[in-house]
């Protein structure tokens, strides 16, 4: 009686282990949501964390239609665009002065004014630095 009683608990442990020792599948998933673009009245910076630029850092040229191309993960314009940034107005190059915030309405139409504009740099859509003609401003 004793030996039934060792083995039906040994049965058990047995059987228990089975469930146990089953390996889990391993799920694995990688992706990366950026989410929508900064809505800013004048653009935005090329990279994170996307602040609003502040007017008269991004040329016309990024407004066609009075819409802003975009930058960085949002851009949306012609692969081979090439455009004049003031970087004056970007903090890595010292600028200390006021930013819009994010979804604050601006004041001032950023595009049509091509001639007012003294870029200093030449950025493309895809990428955040020049692709020469440094100051050179259009």
């Amino acid at each position: 009686m004793r030996v039934m009683k060792y083995l039906a608990v040994f049965a058990v442990v047995i059987g228990l282990s089975f469930f146990a020792a089953t390996p889990a599948k391993a799920q694995v998933s990688f992706g990366i949501n950026i989410g929508p673009a900064p809505v800013c009245p004048y653009g935005y910076y090329d990279l994170a964390p996307y602040n609003c630029a502040p007017y008269g850092y991004y040329s016309p040229a990024w407004f066609p239609n009075g819409i802003f191309i975009g930058a960085g993960p949002w851009f949306h314009g012609p692969r081979d665009f090439h455009g004049w940034v003031d970087n004056r107005f970007d903090p890595r190059h010292g600028y200390r002065g006021p930013f819009p915030h994010r979804g604050e309405r601006g004041r001032f139409h950023p595009y049509g004014r091509d001639h007012e504009f003294h870029g200093n740099e030449r950025r493309g859509g895809f990428d955040h630095g020049g692709h020469g003609d440094h100051g050179h401003g259009h």
